[in-house]
C-alpha cells in the first residue's frame, strides 16, 4: 500500500528492538528517511545496520531521561537531516513493579521520567521542526494499562495515563497546522520488554519462558481472544497508517491493538 509519504523524514524513539525498529522497517519500505534513536550506541547501531537502507538511515544514540542529551539529540538530528516530519515515540520501560506498598519513590520517579516526562520533552524539543513544515506527525506508542490499570504495575499505569490525556489534549493544540497526533496501544507484544517480564514470572515459577506466556494469558490478560503474545510488525502497522497521509483526519485517536484485552467500550 501506498502511504503518500515517500521524501518524509522520521525520528522514532526507542527504535533498536521491537515495535520502534519494526516501524522504522515499515517507514523505510514507504520512502521515508528514518533517524533511529535509542540509548545503547551499539545496539542502535547494529539496528541501524539491519535494517539496511545505508543512505536513508541516521542512527543517534541518546538517554531521553536527561535533558542535555535531549537537546543535544535535537541539534545532531537537525544537523544530519533538517527538520523532521514524524515524530514516533516508542521508548519506553515497564518500570517498576510489584504491589503499591512495595514501590518505593524512585521507582515511581524513575518510571514517569521514562514514559511521561521523556516523549513530552522530546516533543517539546522537535516541535518548532514539526511546525514549520505544514504538515506532520506525532504518534505515542501508549499501552493498554493506560485505560485498564493493573494492581502490580501501578508506575508504569499512570505514566501511561498521563501520556494518553497529554496526546488527547496535545492534538487540538496544532491540528490546524497541519501536525496530527495520536496514539497506538497495544497489549502483550513479543518485545524485549515482555521478554523480561515473561523471564522473571517463570523464574518465580520455576518455569520456562513459553509456559508463563501461557499462564499469563490465562490468568492476567483472559480477554486477548487471540491467545498469544502479538508481534511488534502487528504494532507497527498501526503506527504507520497514522503516519501517512491516508491517515489525514484522524486526530486525538488511539488506537488499541490488543487482542480485545481491554474489557471495555
Amino acid at each position: 500500500m501506498d502511504l503518500a509519504i515517500t521524501g518524509r523524514t522520521a525520528l522514532i524513539t526507542g527504535a533498536d528492538s521491537g515495535i520502534g525498529f519494526e516501524t522504522a522497517r515499515l517507514l523505510l519500505a514507504e520512502g521515508v528517511r528514518v533517524v533511529v534513536s535509542d540509548k545503547d550506541a551499539d545496539s542502535l547501531v547494529e539496528a541501524a545496520e539491519r535494517l539496511g537502507h545505508a543512505d536513508a538511515v541516521h542512527a543517534v544514540a541518546a538517554d531521553l531521561d536527561d535533558l542535555e542529551e535531549i537537546a543535544r539529540l535535537e541539534r545532531e538530528v537537525s544537523a544530519a537531516v533538517g527538520d523532521i516530519d514524524i515524530l514516533v515515540n516508542s521508548a519506553g520501560i515497564t518500570g517498576a513493579q510489584g504491589l503499591f506498598h512495595e514501590i518505593d519513590d524512585d521507582g515511581w520517579v524513575d518510571t514517569i521520567t521514562t514514559d511521561l516526562l521523556a516523549p513530552i520533552r522530546v516533543t517539546r524539543a522537535f516541535l518548532p521542526a514539526l511546525r514549520r513544515g505544514g504538515w506532520g506527525r506525532i504518534v505515542y506508542l501508549n499501552s493498554e494499562d493506560a485505560v485498564q490499570p493493573y494492581d502490580d504495575e501501578l508506575p508504569y499505569c499512570a505514566a501511561k495515563a498521563g501520556l494518553l490525556s497529554f496526546a488527547r489534549g496535545l492534538a487540538r493544540t496544532y491540528a490546524s497546522e497541519g501536525l496530527l497526533v495520536n496514539s497506538v496501544s497495544p497489549a502483550f507484544i513479543e518485545t524485549p520488554m515482555t521478554d523480561a517480564m515473561m523471564d522473571k514470572r517463570a523464574d518465580e515459577r520455576g518455569t520456562d519462558r513459553d509456559e508463563a506466556i501461557e499462564t499469563f494469558l490465562e490468568e492476567e490478560r483472559p480477554y486477548m481472544e487471540l491467545g498469544r503474545r502479538g508481534r511488534p510488525e502487528e504494532v507497527a502497522a498501526v503506527i504507520a497508517f497514522l503516519c501517512s497521509d491516508l491517515a489525514s483526519f484522524v486526530n486525538g485517536a488511539n488506537y488499541r491493538v490488543d487482542s480485545g484485552s481491554v474489557a471495555t467500550l
